[in-house]
């Protein structure tokens, strides 16, 4: 698990003349994530393949293997959420806690309503925030409602868990709702693991029912880490660039494959082929370059990748849909507006929903050190920028990544990226 270092290391990257690279990258963490509390709500789990090596998973893995009564998830927002769920339905008395910045993440409805259904969760500390202790013990389930635009993961740790309550769960989600992509790949990951899950409309029924295990089920790579790639190609100057990405497909369960779409409207072509995909630059047209707007609420993870891509190619953006940043990792929209201005970029964040730029600039520093704010994403959209400045920019607290992508900066080096610290 990524430890707080009381040293401050900063990396120096300088991006190669040319890029050319193979890369296999990182497993889902979201998929990781997801196929290990349904295979433990298995009565025979069995072996899962390509499990991300990510700080996330590893601390899912250990809370599952170990049992321990205090589990610490560090700033793992997915564990939390769904350990939350699943321990919450298993006998035994559990405390769980994660670091300061996870004990300020609000957790209230998930808690709400997993109480409604018969858990038995009470908070430690602050009313609405984790640490939580949990009296676990098997749920009677029924009906509830929930606000679809909360997060997805609240959604997702109440549908996985629930074919092991008592009556099933019908779940009802009121409003807008955000990240459906991630729903949806709940949704068919339980169906592949034999559960059945009826939607009429915003409402999901879950019968009681047992889970079937999946014997050699093999976790695909993560389209979130192929962002940052196509990142590095949107901001190349080397118009033969090309990068692979193995194991990548056209039917993927993950939502963010909808980079493909995104980045193609940002200079770079997507090939598939038997193996993944190869990635190329197209020559931008003046409709590319005009204002780009977009809605993030399906794919909130993106929005800090395409922000940071636009702002150094140029091109203003209104971004909506990004409520749900404040209150990941960091503030994003706070995090993103206060390191671009570094670069020179003055972006507005309205109605806390909101992100834009309009071409608006400031001098920018002269030696520019990205802060991460303990967020992976930060580190990971901001390195592709060495392409686009001849002294290089400089990452604060690079080891971050290992939240999602431990390989990261390995994998810059293999594309010959210079790293110094």
């Amino acid at each position: 698990m990524l430890k707080r270092c009381l040293i401050m290391t900063i990396y120096h990257i300088f991006a190669p003349d040319e890029l050319k690279a193979s890369i296999t990258l990182p497993a889902s963490k979201s998929i990781s994530n997801r196929a290990l509390i349904i295979n433990a709500l298995c009565k025979n789990s069995t072996t899962l393949l390509n499990l991300s090596s990510c700080d996330d998973t590893d601390v899912v893995i250990k809370a599952l293997s170990e049992r321990k009564r205090i589990i610490n998830v560090g700033a793992a927002g997915t564990a939390m959420r769904f350990l939350t769920a699943c321990l919450a339905g298993q006998h035994g008395s559990f405390v769980i806690a994660g670091t300061e910045r996870m004990n300020n993440r609000p957790i209230r409805l998930l808690v709400e309503s997993l109480q409604q259904v018969g858990a038995y969760i009470s908070y430690i500390e602050k009313e609405g925030f984790p640490p939580l202790h949990i009296e676990g013990h098997t749920l009677t389930g029924g009906e509830i409602s929930l606000d679809g635009s909360v997060s997805s993961q609240y959604i997702s740790a109440l549908l996985m868990v629930a074919p092991a309550m008592t009556k099933g769960l019908r779940l009802h989600l009121t409003g807008a709702i955000s990240s459906k992509p991630y729903i949806d790949m709940t949704i068919a990951l339980m169906r592949h693991f034999g559960a059945a899950v009826f939607e009429a409309g915003q409402s999901f029924i879950v019968p009681a029912q047992s889970y079937s295990p999946v014997d050699h089920f093999t976790v695909e790579p993560d389209w979130s880490a192929a962002s940052y790639w196509y990142e590095m190609m949107a901001l190349s100057k080397d118009r033969n660039a090309s990068v692979t990405l193995q194991g990548l497909r056209c039917d993927s369960i993950q939502g963010d494959a909808s980079i493909v779409e995104l980045f193609d409207r940002l200079g770079v072509s997507t090939s598939f082929h038997s193996s993944g995909i190869t990635l190329a630059k197209k020559r931008l047209t003046s409709e590319m370059i005009c204002l780009f707007q977009f809605d993030f609420t399906d794919m909130p993870d993106m929005a800090q990748t395409v922000a940071v891509t636009c702002a150094m190619l140029h091109i203003p953006f209104h971004f909506t849909g990004l409520h749900s940043l404040k209150i990941k990792e960091t503030d994003r929209l706070f995090a993103l507006q206060t390191e671009l201005r570094k670069l020179g970029y003055v972006l507005d964040i309205l109605n806390d929903n909101a992100l834009q730029w309009h071409g608006e600039r400031c001098e920018a520093e002269p030696s520019p050190v990205i802060a991460t704010y303990e967020d992976h994403r930060m580190a990971m959209a901001f390195a592709p920028v060495a392409l686009c400045l001849d002294a290089g920019i400089c990452i604060a607290h690079p080891e971050v990544v290992s939240k999602s992508y431990p390989k990261f900066w390995d994998d810059l080096k293999s594309a010959h990226f210079s790293i110094k610290n």
